[in-house]
């Protein structure tokens, strides 16, 4: 990659760049619901004011997602910050290893379909139910399982993680119902035993992040593998007695489940089966690939670990090479703005607490795990706490803050990024109260940065990767209104994403240089890297998004 050129009317600001990414706060399309803009601000309405203030787009295409019908997620919206361009994500890289046969053709497909064959054995499929086609999508789980039926495939089990985050909460027995119905119309043979096996909510099991809470992935292991657990006739059952149990409990936060009959599991994975993960995104996948995976494995007890052919829908970590074997190949990306900068001899810093530590290192820089250059480069994460969001919904955000100023006044970087989880993390409790105040939490912060930046006559740039917190209830889809519970007559919440843009505010206190707004209207996030580039006095790469400002 070719060194990046200097401007000649621009050196940069003489302190530092600070890039603020606040996950979840979009810009709503309506005022009920939308608690960024009903919770109190100060500092985001006065950036508004006194900044040169834009929107971008943060999902479907612009993202690189198959359709604008797709929402963004943290981890295209990060890939597509940091590397200034558009690359297809793992929704529309699968979709098309599906409809042009390149997944059933692969080597993987056949070796694990042979192996099952051979040994009149068990193919499991471990993932999230649901079309939010965040981390998955079922339309993936049902073409795979139409094509092992047809290669021979005589017995197979779905173990299935329940969304109710990037879907609507408790929306759980649509995509059950579906799937049972599904398995129900596959060619049928007296010896073909195509079930559901096991389940639980998303954030009860298997699907932990950055190593936050390994017990997740250990139940998950108990429930998938061995079986182990309580046990339902059905997968409905499970979901209808828990909701009895626990008035209000939403579909991410179910326990696990077990389908068998009078205590014995339907499906628990043994020596000779093969297992796939259907997921596509990475972050939530990579520990249980390492359980399935890893000889030296120390984070749980796994005796008797079964002997299996194991493959992810995707290779979640190319530099780790987790998991080893996958179906397709995940998208190639290059040229990031980390790795620019690196080259530039740029100090650079990173922090976000746990929840999205990931996010502003890994897929910032292209899914590339480790830095650029030690002596250039600092990661902080700050641990994020073992507790439900919604109890503590002002998070990490302030120890953020406290490390980002320190550092602006230290003059020890010259680039600093960061996140703040709130508007994401606790925008997906579906919890009102405590999203207001985790958007409130990020606004304060906020402004303890935009005082620094200005002592330090450095360059401030706020944002967001997606929307979720400006966009809390559920509407119907024609006519956009809100959709009202039928048991409280409150207005239906709701915890996955928006299709909102994103804000943009350029704060520069010491005028640096004289700047304007790039008047073109489609412009997406992955416009920010050559922003970014741009005012730290570099000319953006040839390729990468235009940026957001243009030098008088």
């Amino acid at each position: 990659m070719d060194a990046l050129k200097h401007l000649k009317e621009f050196e940069g600001p003489r302190g530092p760049l600070v890039l603020a990414i606040m996950d979840g706060v979009g810009i709503g399309r309506y005022e009920a619901g939308d608690i960024v803009q009903q919770a109190a601000t100060p500092t985001l309405d006065w950036l508004a004011q006194n900044s040169l203030t834009t929107r971008l787009k943060a999902h479907g295409t612009a993202v690189g997602m198959p359709s604008d019908k797709d929402m963004g997620n943290s981890e295209v919206g990060h890939n597509a910050i940091g590397c200034g361009r558009v690359f297809e994500q793992g929704a529309a890289l699968v979709n098309q290893a599906i409809a042009q046969r390149t997944l059933f053709e692969g080597t993987v497909w056949k070796d694990l379909i042979r192996s099952v064959c051979q040994h009149d054995a068990t193919l499991h499929f471990i993932g999230l139910l649901s079309d939010g086609n965040v981390h998955s999508h079922i339309d993936h789980l049902e073409a795979m399982l139409t094509e092992a039926r047809q290669n021979g495939v005589k017995k197979a089990r779905v173990h299935v993680l329940l969304d109710g985050r990037d879907v609507p909460s408790t929306s759980a027995l649509t995509y059950v119902d579906r799937l049972e119905a599904f398995l129900a119309d596959l060619p049928q043979d007296a010896d073909i035993d195509f079930a559901i096996a096991s389940g639980g909510g998303r954030m009860q099991i298997t699907m932990d992040r950055y190593e936050a809470d390994w017990d997740m992935v250990a139940r998950g292991w108990e429930t998938h593998v061995y079986g182990q657990g309580r046990v339902f006739a059905s997968c409905r059952e499970a979901i209808e007695t828990y909701r009895t149990e626990t008035p209000g409990i939403i579909d991410q936060d179910l326990p696990a489940f077990v389908i068998g009959a009078e205590e014995e599991a339907r499906g628990p994975i043994r020596d000779g089966d093969s297992v796939i993960f259907f997921n596509f995104r990475g972050d939530r996948a990579i520990e249980i690939s390492k359980a399935f995976e890893q000889e030296n494995f120390k984070h749980f007890d796994r005796e008797p670990r079964p002997q299996v052919q194991y493959a992810g829908m995707m290779q979640y970590d190319g530099d780790a090479l987790i998991p080893n074997r996958y179906l397709v190949d995940p998208p190639g990306i290059d040229r990031t703005m980390g790795e620019y900068l690196v080259k530039a001899d740029v100090r650079q810093m990173a922090i976000s607490e746990t929840q999205k530590f990931g996010h502003v290192t890994y897929f910032f820089n292209g899914n590339r795990t480790g830095k650029f250059d030690d002596a250039l480069e600092d990661y902080i994460e700050i641990p994020s706490d073992r507790v439900p969001f919604e109890e503590r919904p002002w998070m990490k955000a302030a120890e953020i803050a406290d490390k980002v100023v320190d550092a602006i006044h230290n003059g020890d970087y010259r680039f600093i990024r960061l996140n703040f989880a709130n508007g994401d993390m606790v925008g997906h409790t579906g919890i009102i109260p405590a999203v207001r105040i985790a958007v409130e939490t990020v606004d304060l912060c906020l402004a303890r940065i935009v005082k620094a930046i200005r002592q330090a006559n450095g360059i401030l740039v706020v944002t967001a990767d997606h929307g979720n917190s400006d966009d809390m209830f559920e509407r119907n889809k024609k006519t956009g209104e809100v959709i009202i519970d039928p048991d409280s007559g409150e207005p239906k919440t709701k915890t996955a994403h928006s299709l909102n843009p994103v804000p943009v505010h350029i704060y520069d206190p010491g005028r640096t240089h004289p700047m304007r707004l790039n008047p073109r209207p489609d412009l997406g996030i992955s416009s920010l890297a050559a922003t970014c580039l741009t005012l730290l006095g570099f000319e953006p790469p040839e390729g990468y998004t235009p940026s957001i400002v243009e030098l008088d």
